[in-house]
């Protein structure tokens, strides 16, 4: 029922995805007005949804829960920070192909997906990879463009989703709700947040060149390794320690974690390799190639992650 679930919703957004795709090819809006889209999404849509994510009431479960995701969370980070030493060695991996492969798109999506195939209760349990995830993205994500080893403490304290998320831990400990004005209007723009994410892409990817995209062979090692690869190892690494787990819900909550991991490639590295002047018309291809294939690849891993 879940696989199924996910198909229908990716379908959804896939659609939403191709008419966004329609309005700039006819011309009625330049494929450079998504950047407004873009800020949008990340200050307004995604940190209203991750403080109506927390804004429940705290019990011994959600906690012990959090925590599990949490630490599920980090250990799939340093399990990808393997991969990507490995891919750097193995096939001289560009920057562009390295950030692309390690960091998938959950920050857009996991939470919509969520929300949708599992229920808004289960959110939650997102803002605990995205947290991890932003910090790595931050630190190690910024390295492979910079070069820098120095750790950009302000970019990562000060970004608006780590505030979201602290101020929802700090609500969630006192045992604190949010008026009720303030959670139906969050949780309106928290219903926003798929569709513009989408919207985003389909203008993105009006910009592709489609041609010289699928000459390129390297796309087609970085979406072996981001939609197929990762996903996999993935798999039989959540459905090895749920054999170790006794936890309620334990199942469900590296679940969310599964999810976060199998979406395309992050859309924040098209913004790294804007700002550092790497191939940014190569992480726009891979963004979009990989949208395109999670619309398979997606489903058949969550089937396979309860076959086990």
């Amino acid at each position: 029922m879940i696989p199924l679930l996910l198909l229908q919703k990716l379908m959804q957004m896939f659609a939403v995805m191709l008419l966004a795709f329609l309005v700039v090819k006819l011309n009625i809006v330049k494929s450079s007005d998504s950047f407004v889209l873009s800020k949008l999404s990340l200050y307004l849509l995604m940190p209203a949804t991750i403080l109506c994510a927390f804004d429940v009431e705290i019990t011994d479960q959600i906690k012990s829960g959090i925590l599990l995701a949490f630490g599920i969370a980090i250990a799939l980070h340093m399990v990808f920070l393997i991969i990507d030493l490995i891919y750097k060695k193995l096939y001289n991996g560009t920057k562009v192909e390295r950030a692309s492969i390690m960091y998938s798109n959950a920050a857009n999506l996991i939470i919509p997906i969520v929300s949708f195939v599992l229920g808004k209760e289960w959110v939650i349990y997102s803002c605990a990879f995205l947290s991890v995830q932003l910090f790595f993205l931050w630190t190690h994500g910024a390295h492979i463009f910079s070069n820098d080893n120095t750790i950009n403490w302000k970019k990562i304290l000060l970004n608006v989703n780590i505030i979201a998320i602290l101020c929802g831990v700090l609500l969630m400990s006192f045992h604190l709700r949010l008026p009720t004005f303030l959670r139906d209007t969050a949780s309106s723009l928290g219903d926003m947040l798929g569709t513009v994410g989408m919207i985003i892409a389909g203008m993105t990817m009006a910009n592709v060149d489609f041609k010289t995209t699928i000459r390129n062979k390297r796309l087609y090692l970085v979406l072996l390794m981001r939609m197929i690869v990762v996903p996999l190892i993935c798999v039989f690494l959540l459905r090895g320690i749920l054999l170790l787990l006794h936890l309620p819900n334990a199942e469900k909550i590296l679940l969310v974690s599964l999810l976060a991991c199998i979406t395309p490639s992050a859309s924040s590295v098209m913004q790294f390799a804007q700002i550092y002047k790497e191939d940014d018309t190569f992480a726009v291809s891979v963004n979009v190639a990989t949208s395109l294939v999670s619309m398979i690849t997606m489903p058949l891993f969550v089937w396979l992650y309860f076959l086990f």
